[in-house]
């Protein structure tokens, strides 16, 4: 089984901890991590676009001018697409981009890239973390302590902690998430990992987003 040293918010060593094989040594391709990351954007797109096709446009019921003997080209509407403040052609309409993957491709890929944080040296587990009153300062103080200064940072927690999240919302890029949240694309996105051992349980009893 892989072992991980466990520091404290002080960086100081507070033994190993052991990590599951089937998640931090991942044999999966690093194309279903690609797979991943695009469904999880595209999952994020609205698609509530919309323009005005000459149907849609108010105005222009009457014929412009007569169909012939004006010398000019005939005309059946002043919405037409070639005139101005008439529709669109071919403009974007609402759509959904949505791409499902199943549930155990999801999860293979998280597993892929934790993998690929633990063998970039990315993934730090830490015993625990400060979750009092909001305080920037200390955890920007850990950070630094951390030796993570000036990279973006993902802490994972077991559960949502709103004094923790507020303590990181003004120190850029830095994101928080639970373990239950936890996906391909939020790993990949960020330059490092910092774990709680608790959350690091949770992950391995199988308690991660579906």
């Amino acid at each position: 089984m892989l072992q991980l040293e466990l520091k404290d918010i002080n960086n100081n060593s507070k033994g190993k901890i052991d990590l599951s094989d089937e998640i931090f040594a991942s044999k999966a391709s690093e194309a279903l991590v690609h797979s991943a990351i695009v469904a999880y954007l595209a999952n994020q797109r609205q698609g509530t676009h919309a323009t005005k096709t000459r149907g849609m446009v108010s105005g222009g019921g009457k014929k412009p001018w007569k169909q012939k003997s004006t010398g000019r080209a005939r005309s059946g509407s002043s919405r037409s697409p070639i005139w101005r403040g008439g529709g669109t052609i071919f403009g974007p309409q609402p759509r959904d981009y949505s791409i499902k993957l199943p549930q155990n491709a999801k999860r293979n890929a998280l597993y892929k890239a934790l993998s690929m944080k633990l063998s970039d040296n990315e993934l730090v587990a830490i015993d625990a973390l400060p979750v009092g009153a909001p305080k920037t300062k200390e955890i920007a103080k850990v950070i630094k302590t951390l030796g993570l200064s000036k990279k973006s940072i993902l802490f994972v927690l077991p559960e949502k902690e709103d004094n923790f999240i507020l303590s990181v919302g003004n120190i850029p890029g830095v994101s928080v998430t639970r373990v239950a949240d936890l996906n391909a694309y939020d790993v990949a996105s960020h330059d490092n990992l910092v774990i709680t051992a608790d959350a690091i349980a949770m992950l391995q009893r199988g308690e991660e987003a579906a």
